[in-house]
C-alpha cells in the first residue's frame, strides 16, 4: 500500500512538470509556430491602447526574444521563486507562486486567484455533494426498480438533465424561485462562509441545486448501469444464498463493486469546477476563477487566463490523485498488485 501511495505520489509530481511544459507551449510556442513575433505576444500584457514602442520594450523585459528553452526555464523558476517585473516606471516583485503579474492591473494574480478560490471552492464542493448523493441513490433505485414507473420517470429527468444547459436552468431558476417567489437569494449575493455560515448556505443553495441536477443525471445514469451489470454477477449470488441481508448485498457487494467509474469522473469533475465553473458563475453573477478567467479574456489580460489555466492543471492532478488513493479503498484488488 505504502509503495502503491509512493508511485502515485511521483507520477502525480511528473505529471505536473508536463502540464506545466503543455501549458507554456500552448501560450508561447504555439503563437510562435503560427507565426507570431515577440511584439504580438506581448500586446497580451499591456492591453489595447499601448504604443508599438511600449510594446516591443515589454517584449524585451519579459524574453520574448531568447530561446524557448531559456523562456520556459525562466517562466518556471518564476513559478517557484518568484519574479520581478520592470515595467518602465518601476519594478514590481511577483512572489511565489507566481502564477504571472497583470501589466493592465499592476498586480500579481495570485493574490486575485486566492481572493476568488473561496467561491469557486463553495460552488464546487457544495454542489458535488448533492449530485453525488442524488445521483448515485437514485442509479441504485433505478437499477434495484428496473422497468418500473419510478426508473422511467428517473431515467428520463437524467436524460432532461443532461440535455438541458447550465445557462438555461439556471436562469430559469432565478427568475422563478428567487425574483419570483423570492425563496432564494438572488445572483451576486455571495457571503463567505467565515462571516456568516447561513447566509452563506442561503446564498449558494440555489447555485448548489442548479449545478447539481446537471451533474446528477450523469450519476444516475452511471450508477444505474453499474449496478445493472454487478448485481447479476455471481458473487452477488453467492452472498445471497449465504443468507445476508439484502441491503448489505446491495452496499456493500454491488454498489462498491460498482463505484470505481463513479470515482474517476468524480475526480474529473472536481477538479474541472475548482478550476473555474465559467457559466455558472456567469449565470449567478459569482466572482469565482471563472468568472476572472472570462474577464481576463475580455480585457486581453493574458497573465489571468494562464493563471487560472495552471491553477485549474493542478486541481485536476490532486483530484486524480486523490481517486487513484481512493482506488486503492473502494477497490481490495488494487492493495495487491
Amino acid at each position: 500500500m505504502i509503495t502503491y501511495i509512493i508511485r502515485r505520489l511521483i507520477a502525480a509530481v511528473g505529471l505536473l512538470v508536463v502540464v506545466s511544459i503543455i501549458t507554456f507551449s500552448i501560450f508561447f510556442v504555439v503563437p510562435r509556430i503560427a507565426g507570431g513575433t515577440p511584439e504580438t505576444l506581448a500586446t497580451r500584457y499591456v492591453g489595447r491602447a499601448a504604443t508599438a514602442e511600449t510594446v516591443h520594450l515589454t517584449a524585451q523585459k519579459l524574453g520574448f526574444y531568447d530561446p524557448m528553452t531559456v523562456q520556459y526555464a525562466n517562466w518556471a523558476k518564476g513559478i517557484v521563486m518568484g519574479e520581478n517585473y520592470d515595467y518602465g516606471a518601476g519594478v514590481e516583485r511577483c512572489p511565489a507562486p507566481c502564477l504571472g503579474y497583470s501589466f493592465i492591473t499592476r498586480q500579481p494574480v495570485w493574490p486575485d486567484l486566492l481572493d476568488r478560490a473561496p467561491v469557486t471552492a463553495s460552488l464546487a464542493v457544495g454542489a458535488s455533494i448533492l449530485w453525488l448523493v442524488a445521483g448515485v441513490a437514485t442509479g441504485v433505485l433505478s437499477a434495484l426498480r428496473r422497468g418500473t414507473i419510478f426508473d422511467r420517470a428517473a431515467m428520463g429527468l437524467a436524460l432532461a438533465g443532461v440535455s438541458l444547459p447550465i445557462f438555461f436552468t439556471g436562469l430559469v431558476s432565478l427568475a422563478f424561485f428567487s425574483y419570483t417567489l423570492g425563496w432564494t437569494a438572488p445572483g451576486g449575493q455571495f457571503v463567505p462562509l467565515t462571516e456568516n455560515p447561513a447566509q452563506w448556505a442561503y446564498s449558494m443553495i440555489l447555485p448548489w441545486i442548479t449545478l447539481a441536477f446537471l451533474f446528477s443525471a450523469q450519476y444516475a445514469r452511471l450508477t444505474r448501469a453499474g449496478m445493472l451489470e454487478t448485481m447479476h454477477e455471481d458473487y452477488i449470488r453467492t452472498a445471497r444464498a449465504k443468507g445476508l441481508r439484502e441491503r448489505n448485498v446491495v452496499i456493500q457487494h454491488g454498489l462498491r463493486a460498482a463505484l470505481t467509474p463513479i470515482l474517476t469522473i468524480f475526480g474529473l469533475d472536481v477538479g474541472l469546477l475548482l478550476g473555474g465553473a465559467v457559466l455558472t458563475e456567469k449565470t449567478f453573477s459569482l466572482n469565482g476563477l471563472g468568472k476572472y478567467a472570462v474577464d481576463g479574456i475580455v480585457s486581453q489580460d493574458m497573465p489571468k487566463i494562464m493563471g487560472v489555466t495552471l491553477l485549474a492543471a493542478f486541481f485536476i492532478v490532486i483530484a486524480n490523485l486523490v481517486v487513484d488513493l481512493l482506488y486503492a479503498v473502494v477497490d481490495p484488488r488494487v492493495r495487491t498488485q
